[in-house]
């Protein structure tokens, strides 16, 4: 449920249709509630009520049916008789009961708070990132991720009771720090336990665990349509996450590294018993331990730092290239996950169609993954995402069917992308500054994420910039993808000189095909025809 709490947004910020309140004081008129509207708010170009002004007067002349209509628009054009919602708004709630829109009338000069609003929790989930990556190298994966799942029980159930914006905003920036150690230490642990043979297929079971929160959120949503209720029920199951994962065993290689043979034993030999070894379980002794992590300890006597993700030729381009990599994948995939009513379709079923795309998606990336390798699924996800969110572009904005259709494709392929970095990252940093590269990365993903909804309103002004900037973005970072070194059926690197040896047999063997080219070239006819 940590991504539902993601994506609740869509729903406890839904932003109903509105208009100002008409006037009241009409002593003396008996009016029905239609002509009443007519004659306090104006229309728009679409012959509905205006959300944001309304006649200073009442203007009686416009129950008549011989009315200047062109009187009307010329008052309309030139602002004459108009004023804001001075006695605020009135909210069709066909829907939903309350939002936080209505509740703090966020609407009209107040709408921008709204994306501001998901830009703090975003903001909470980078500064997670940037917190809960070196905390879990120094602590251990299991603390940290104790901790996040308290911390996401109680931030959600305070910001369900939250009395004004501001201590809902604070309260979500606490739930996106949570988020961020959540992903953090479950992925790590995934990574550093799994074995290699099995890793992609477990890492795609766990993200379908996101796939699985995102329909149970529309589940929900749609029957709880009061904003503070839902939050609330999103938050509660953490706290039962929270009790189960005293049941979780730290990661041994942590263990070893951080000087902790014994339990990192304990542990092994639990593990070995829960798979019905009990054989090798008993086997298993620091000796055997030390002897076959020999190098990675010795490697741990040095401490390591977030610099060791650029010192070295291999780890720079690899922070690099993952750092566009998860920013344009985040920026792309929640702009266009976290502004849902723009498609015109029910939000629930919106909900539901970008939440069923990624059961294929992912299953396309995991085959993809295991036969032609992480570096080139990436890259295709990221590149085929991208077009389709500029060939939406094109679309005119009636075709409301082909539209969606497009952009639910491309969040298909972000999804994918999502599910392929999250493996991708973890097999491409060292055990001994895992957890710094992946705050890292979730950190610039965060980022991207920060800046997604204040495109959108540049979008106001700009109909048709978003669009370019979240379809331009996945392309150029598909590019930056295809520099990354392959981990197909590569053991996991425990020290940085593993990783650097990775690189170098890939640069090595670059060297070689390129020498074969010029040796080819040599060889060939055309230099004996060739005028000297």
């Amino acid at each position: 449920m940590a991504f539902a709490d993601l994506l609740e947004q869509n729903f406890v910020a839904a932003v109903p249709s509105h208009h100002c309140v008409a006037h009241t004081n009409l002593s003396g008129h008996l009016l029905d509630p239609e002509d009443t509207l007519l004659i306090s708010i104006p229309l728009d170009q679409q012959g509905r009520p205006e959300r944001c002004r309304r006649y200073t007067h009442p203007q009686w002349h416009l129950l008549h049916t011989n009315s200047s209509k062109e009187l009307e628009w010329e008052n309309e054009e030139n602002g004459i008789n108009m004023q804001g919602c001075v006695d605020g708004w009135k909210y069709n709630m066909t829907e939903m009961t309350s939002t936080i829109i209505t509740e703090w009338d966020l609407v009209c000069d107040m709408r921008s708070l709204k994306q501001m609003g998901q830009t703090i929790y975003m903001g909470g989930v980078l500064v997670g990132a940037m917190i809960f990556g070196g905390l879990s190298d120094r602590f251990g994966r299991r603390v940290l991720l104790l901790i996040s799942h308290l911390m996401m029980a109680v931030a959600g159930t305070c910001a369900a009771f939250a009395t004004s914006f501001s201590l809902f905003c604070l309260f979500r920036f606490f739930c996106g720090m949570a988020l961020s150690g959540l992903v953090l230490n479950s992925f790590s642990l995934i990574v550093e336990w799994i074995p290699t043979r099995v890793r992609t297929v477990v890492g795609t079971g766990t993200g379908y665990c996101y796939t699985t929160g995102q329909l149970i959120l529309a589940v929900v949503a749609y029957n709880i349509r009061d904003w503070r209720w839902l939050t609330l029920a999103v938050s509660l199951p953490f706290y039962v996450s929270f009790l189960y994962s005293w049941w979780f065993l730290e990661s041994a290689r942590w263990l070893v590294l951080n000087k902790k043979p014994d339990q990192a034993v304990k542990n092994l030999k639990a593990v070995a018993r829960m798979n019905g070894r009990r054989d090798e379980a008993d086997k298993i002794n620091i000796e055997m331990l030390q002897q076959s992590m020999k190098k990675e300890m010795s490697c741990s006597q040095i401490s390591h730092s977030v610099l060791d993700l650029l010192r070295k030729r291999t780890m720079r381009t690899i922070t690099v290239c993952l750092s566009a990599v998860w920013f344009s994948t985040s920026f792309a995939y929640y702009g266009l996950s976290m502004d849902l009513q723009k498609f015109g379709v029910n939000i629930y079923l919106i909900q539901v169609i970008f939440g069923a795309v990624d059961i294929p998606a992912k299953i396309i990336v995991t085959v993809s993954m295991s036969i032609i390798g992480r570096r080139i699924s990436q890259c295709a996800a990221l590149m085929l995402a991208g077009i389709t969110i500029l060939i939406n572009m094109l679309v005119p904005y009636e075709l409301q069917t082909l539209r969606t259709s497009l952009a639910v494709i491309g969040k298909g392929c972000l999804a994918a992308s999502f599910n392929c970095c999250y493996l991708y990252s973890g097999e491409l940093y060292p055990t001994v500054i895992r957890q710094n590269g992946m705050g890292w990365v979730s950190m610039m993903a965060r980022l991207g994420a920060m800046v997604a909804p204040l495109v959108l309103l540049i979008g106001e002004a700009v109909a048709w910039f978003p669009g370019f900037i979240y379809g331009g973005a996945p392309i150029l970072s598909g590019i930056f993808a295809y520099f990354l070194p392959e981990t197909l059926a590569t053991p996991l690197p425990d020290t940085i000189q593993d990783a650097e040896e990775r690189g170098f047999i890939r640069r090595k063997q670059t060297s070689k095909k390129e020498e074969m080219v010029l040796k080819d070239s040599s060889n060939s006819p055309l230099k004996e025809t060739a005028v000297p």
